[in-house]
């Protein structure tokens, strides 16, 4: 079992965990106010029903039974009063519950609203260090884990007040029977406050340890194609089996550990009830108490024993929750945050100018993956990029849609640094399409619009320019088909020709793809890069090239290797002026013909 670095105090554990809770309440007031009033007024009602049980045993049983006094006047008042008090608690339990449910469950929707709108605002570089399963875990079990403590914790409010009130009762009822109530309470919350600062390190490791399991079967799936195609199933089978079993023996241990508190906590109680009835029957013999007076006492310790437990409970849901809680903190004080400015789009207003001023960029520290690049692309141009391997071609286009920001130097959209723009502005000015294009479990057209409003006939024509209706309209339910997730019903060349049409119909000014239709055949390529080219479409086009016709299409071409831009021009011209940029391109053309070859 983990065990802490430095042992952890009784008082951080409760002390942290009341913040943790503090700080829940003032974010929702309401719920958790009528939360603890009905814990509270359960409190009362238990206290109460032990008043009317110690008055029946005065007035009613002991006078029938021993005194044969008639029954006559007294069933009917003990039947009302039995009958009130019942009604009471019943009220405060429906209110407590539905108040302390509603208060958890909506603390975890905020909870993961905040995260989620945290880390959409976060660099994409901060991701790209980050396991996409442990964010999944944070985001779902520890955000659950973390409010866990908040359904149980308004009973245990109303608990604790219960025994006070009962010790108080009991010292009203004799001194003694008083004190030795005080002395068996005081140990039970002990064992419970020792219980939780036992479990707490071991909790800490629980959550760690979700973390990975989550993170092990998000790769499997994620990668379920490479894992088939290479017959390695079983070995990750075995390892999530490695990382469950782990996580299984850490709950089963830190389980056992706590049932053992629990025997204790329940052992406790009745030892308790006996010692308040040896000494209240002495009391009574003593004529110091009445055998009324002592039920009363016995009846309430006898309705602790539960609630009592409930406090235990509560501390142990303290125990997880303070982890839980840390490590979505971690995410949330994450200050890797993108910054904007106030500058506004302006759609409508024709393709836009894309420059570079002296950019530079690596994704570490040290390294660099673009060094001084200067870039002039013209309003309206088709412009390819094309380099060699690991030139910089793909950094180059998430820089200019702003998915990175360079190292050093400017880039400019109308002149204007695309730091500048407000938040959501530059998306709707430029539009990104990757190779890899990621498609939700939803409609086609669901896809193309993404919650936007658009017409069906702006749905369709972009559908068109992206070379992606004909094959939508054989689909079972045309652009009603839901693709299931990531596209899984597509192949490669659908999936990015819906991608395609998702930029398009946005008219963006500046277009930017990616190796965008690498999946799709060249003839169909060609045929939707002319398309564009013809189509009154307001954009300017940067479109990452490695086919030679696709290439051919272009106004201009950006040729990049080892990270700079070595010249730019036509096509034509950079075949007679760059050899780097000659033989690439021949090599393009003979690995095309290859293929050509291949395919016969």
């Amino acid at each position: 079992m983990a065990t802490p670095t430095a042992p952890v105090s009784a008082r951080a554990v409760v002390g942290q965990g009341l913040r943790l809770v503090g700080g829940f309440a003032r974010a929702r007031p309401a719920p958790f106010v009528l939360a603890v009033l009905g814990a509270t007024l359960f409190a009362g009602a238990i206290i109460a029903a032990s008043q009317v049980i110690g008055w029946v045993t005065d007035t009613v049983i002991v006078p029938v039974l021993t005194g044969g006094e008639p029954r006559e006047g007294k069933l009917l008042p003990a039947v009302l009063a039995i009958l009130g008090v019942a009604v009471w608690k019943a009220a405060a339990i429906v209110l407590r519950r539905n108040a302390a449910g509603y208060l958890q469950f909506k603390t975890q929707q905020d909870v993961r609203e905040r995260l989620i709108e945290h880390q959409l605002g976060l660099s994409l570089s901060w991701f790209g260090r980050q396991s996409m399963g442990d964010l999944l875990a944070i985001a779902d079990n520890d955000t659950r884990q973390a409010t866990g403590v908040l359904a149980p914790f308004p009973y245990a409010s109303g608990v604790s007040l219960l025994i006070v009130g009962t010790v108080v009762l009991m010292f009203f009822i004799d001194f003694w029977v008083g004190l030795v109530a005080l002395v068996g309470m005081a140990l039970v919350v002990f064992v419970e406050v020792r219980a939780a600062v036992t479990v707490y390190p071991a909790w800490e490791g629980i959550q760690k340890q979700m973390g990975k399991v989550t993170g092990v079967a998000h790769e499997s799936f994620d990668g379920a194609l490479t894992v088939k195609a290479l017959g390695r199933e079983e070995h990750e089978v075995a390892r999530l089996r490695t990382e469950s079993e782990d996580l299984a023996r850490r709950i089963a241990e830190t389980n056992s550990l706590w049932e053992t508190y629990r025997v204790i906590i329940t052992t406790l109680m009745p030892a308790i009830s006996l010692a308040v009835l040896v000494v209240g029957a002495v009391r009574v013999d003593a004529g110091a108490a009445s055998a009324g007076d002592v039920v009363s006492g016995l009846y309430l310790l006898g309705l602790l024993a539960f609630p009592v437990q409930l406090i235990a409970f509560v501390l142990f849901d303290m125990a997880a929750s303070l982890p839980a809680q840390r490590r979505v903190q971690t995410v949330l004080e994450v200050d890797e945050v993108v910054e904007y400015g106030t500058e506004k789009a302006a759609p409508g207003s024709g393709p836009a100018p894309v420059a570079g001023d002296r950019v530079s960029f690596g994704y570490e520290p040290d390294t660099v993956v673009l060094d001084d690049v200067v870039l002039d692309i013209p309003a309206g141009r088709t412009v390819a990029v094309v380099g060699p391997t690991g030139s910089g071609k793909s950094t180059l286009t998430m820089l200019l849609a702003r998915l990175w920001d360079p190292g050093s130097g400017r880039i400019r959209i109308d002149g204007r640094d695309l730091r500048s723009f407000a938040r959501y502005e530059l998306p709707r000015e430029i539009a990104f399409v990757s190779q890899n294009s990621f498609l939700f479990d939803d409609t086609v057209a669901g896809n193309i619009t993404l919650g936007g409003d658009y017409r069906e006939e702006a749905i369709v024509e972009a559908a068109i320019m992206a070379g992606a209706h004909e094959f939508i309209t054989e689909l079972p339910n045309g652009y009603d088909t839901r693709i299931g997730e990531r596209g899984a019903a597509l192949s490669g060349g659908q999936r990015q020709r819906i991608a395609l049409a998702r930029a398009l119909i946005r008219r963006p000014r500046v277009l930017i793809l990616d190796d965008a239709t690498s999946a799709v055949d060249p003839s169909v390529e060609a045929q939707i890069l002319r398309r564009l080219k013809s189509a009154d479409l307001p954009s300017t086009v940067i479109l990452v090239a490695y086919r030679p016709s696709s290439i051919r299409l272009a106004d201009e071409v950006v040729y990049i290797e080892d990270g700079r831009v070595v010249a730019q021009s036509s096509h034509e011209e950079l075949m007679q002026t760059q050899p780097g940029y000659a033989r690439l391109v021949r090599a393009y053309e003979e690995d095309a013909a290859e293929r050509a070859r291949s395919a016969r």
